[in-house]
């Protein structure tokens, strides 16, 4: 059996479904899925049942990725609602009526830990897990407030070991040398990419193979129009390593 974790990083976790397509095509197909933030969404509609071709398709349709760009209000903290209603369109209401198990990491702003959810409001906790802190109120579940799993772990490897999974890590996020800032934005970006990839060492550590396209190193993670593309750069990068993939995961 295979448990597949699906990192956080905006636009650029278009890349996961280019590397689930390039997976099923080879006959790898995961028994359950880990997912934070970006992760999470697509974890959540893959374990609906939706095909990679399929979830791009309804992600370029409805622009769902667009709660990840940075967007400021002076009149207080922006709404999730729209998010919600895309969800709530196609995701059933909770964890227990998916096709396939998915797990969902939000980090609980009360604790400062990490929450992995398994079971309950599916909506809400997807929410909860891409609910960027300061930009989002806080999302209340069960009386308790969370925001963004990314923060303390944006590859959730970790509930899916010590079982009989053998676990594939897939990132979203690599890291290059960058000297050249033109914008606020870039800079925001970068801190958060050295944040989170920090935070996903001991994640990588703990799975059987992480994947990584590099080429997506010259996506934003607000790189909306470009979804088609950072789906194929996933898709190709697969495909370039399969046999490896395969021998890994024997």
């Amino acid at each position: 059996m295979i448990g597949i974790a699906l990192s956080g990083g905006g636009a650029r976790g278009i890349s996961h479904l280019g590397v689930l397509k390039a997976l099923e095509e080879n006959g790898i197909k995961p028994t359950i899925v880990s997912g934070t933030s970006a992760g999470a969404i697509i974890g959540g509609f893959y374990s609906a049942g939706f095909s990679p071709d399929e979830i791009l398709a309804i992600l370029i349709k409805t622009n769902i990725f667009a709660i990840f760009k940075p967007a400021f209000s002076w009149n207080g903290l922006l709404s999730m609602n729209n998010l919600l209603s895309i969800l709530k369109d196609h995701l059933p209401d909770s964890f227990e009526t998916l096709n396939n198990p998915l797990i969902v990491a939000a980090t609980n702003i009360e604790s400062g830990k990490i929450k992995y959810f398994q079971q309950g409001d599916l909506h809400q906790v997807v929410l909860a897990s891409c609910c960027i802190p300061v930009i989002f109120n806080p999302i209340q579940i069960e009386k308790v407030k969370y925001v963004d799993g990314g923060i303390l772990n944006n590859l959730p490897v970790e509930p899916l070991v010590n079982s009989s999974y053998k676990v594939l890590a897939i990132g979203c996020n690599p890291i290059i040398d960058k000297h050249n800032f033109k914008s606020f934005k870039e800079v925001l970006e970068r801190s958060s990419l050295l944040a989170i990839n920090e935070n996903t060492l001991k994640s990588r550590a703990l799975a059987h193979l992480f994947i990584e396209p590099p080429e997506l190193a010259k996506f934003s993670g607000f790189s909306l129009s470009k979804a088609k593309e950072i789906f194929e750069t996933g898709y190709e990068y697969t495909l370039q390593n399969i046999t490896n993939i395969k021998q890994k995961l024997k």
